[in-house]
């Protein structure tokens, strides 16, 4: 009985994957909606946090030359060093959201303990921008009297203590989320179309009524979309793991699997249930997209959680996405096995809940 029940659910395994290659459509379907989503979050990472800005150094003297040193180090700017002329050019055009200059007395003011100010011209069209400047701008300034040591006027230092070994850009803390997307609708679409390609060309009664157990068929199904996604995933995570985007070590690699493998389960059995209730392959990738993103807002994808509304992160609570996000960053960037327990845990129930749902909903549509 075992055999039989092996060997049927090998047979649809094969079957649904081979299916699945032939058909470019929904691999686009999988592949496309997270690869945009990671560009456009992409290009609004370049915009946070490095705003382009012209520096005009007027200044010829050692303290202007320091203070632009200063600011080429603070590492917050895109800076482009032009004239006066050519910053107010470029500012006009829109080409920088802000002109920073060191006026041509600063070093003579600072060594008569005069004023010395440096000039920033902010177009404040964005308040994003222009609260980036007003922050990065004296944040410079700080570090230029920092480095000065005893000799500097202002005694005041800054003492940065960081929770975490590794600092990670905006754009990689997304990239986790969008590999969690991209788990999730490939094994939506290709579980539910697996199961809804059945009921379209009417073999389902066929392959419910022949010598294969019917937990052979629902078990193949709910495989054929799981291997898809897992292998997918294997192979996202791989490479942006040689672009240098994530970092898992050793052990890590293992947990990093594990997550992938149970999101990748509980998409594949959502998939399977959305099939059997609907029966249409148009009307399941259509809910599939829209409900894998609804869950990917939900769990915080596009931001980090705990600095979300109050309303927002309750909500992400109920959603097993967030627990899946978590423990990929935990292992991915940090190397940590923070709360890993609970968040199998809840993926793994979540799974199995999905799993049973699917298996009801075939078999409940098969009686009419």
């Amino acid at each position: 009985m075992i055999r039989n029940f092996l060997r049927a659910t090998w047979l649809i395994l094969r079957k649904d994957i081979q299916v699945w290659l032939r058909q470019p459509a929904n691999i686009a379907a999988t592949i496309v909606p997270p690869l945009v989503l990671l560009f456009v979050q992409a290009l609004g990472a370049q915009a946070v946090g490095r705003s382009p800005v012209a520096l005009v150094v007027e200044d010829t003297g050692t303290q202007g030359a320091q203070i632009a040193q200063a600011i080429r180090n603070a590492n917050v700017f895109r800076l482009s060093e032009v004239d006066a002329a050519q910053a107010q050019a470029q500012l006009k055009n829109l080409d920088v959201v802000a002109i920073v200059t060191i006026p041509a007395d600063f070093s003579a003011n600072l060594q008569a303990h005069q004023p010395a100010p440096v000039d920033v011209t902010v177009n404040n069209l964005n308040l994003d921008l222009t609260n980036d400047i007003r922050r990065a701008v004296p944040d410079a300034i700080t570090q230029y009297y920092q480095a000065q040591g005893d000799a500097s006027p202002i005694k005041v230092t800054m003492n940065e203590s960081n929770l975490r070994k590794r600092d990670i850009e905006l754009f990689q803390y997304a990239v986790l989320p969008t590999i969690v997307l991209l788990l999730i609708i490939s094994g939506l679409i290709s579980g539910g179309l697996a199961t809804a390609r059945e009921w379209e060309s009417a073999t389902i009664k066929e392959l419910l009524l022949s010598p294969a157990p019917g937990s052979a068929v629902i078990a193949g199904k709910v495989l054929a979309g799981f291997v898809t996604s897992f292998l997918l995933g294997v192979l996202v995570l791989i490479v942006t793991a040689l672009l240098g985007w994530i970092y898992p070590e050793g052990i890590y690699w293992l947990s990093t699997l594990l997550i992938v493998a149970l999101v990748a389960l509980m998409g594949s059995s959502l998939g399977v249930a959305i099939g059997a209730a609907f029966r249409r392959i148009q009307p399941v990738i259509g809910l599939s997209i829209m409900l894998a993103f609804y869950l990917f807002f939900l769990s915080g994808g596009i931001s980090v959680l705990a600095f979300e509304p109050a309303w927002l992160q309750s909500i992400a609570a109920f959603v097993p996405l967030t627990y899946g996000n978590h423990a990929l960053q935990m292992a991915v960037f940090y190397n940590s096995a923070d709360l890993l327990g609970r968040d199998v845990l809840v993926l793994a129930l979540f799974s199995l809940l999905t799993l049973f749902l699917g298996s009801q909903a075939i078999r409940r549509q098969s009686r009419y």
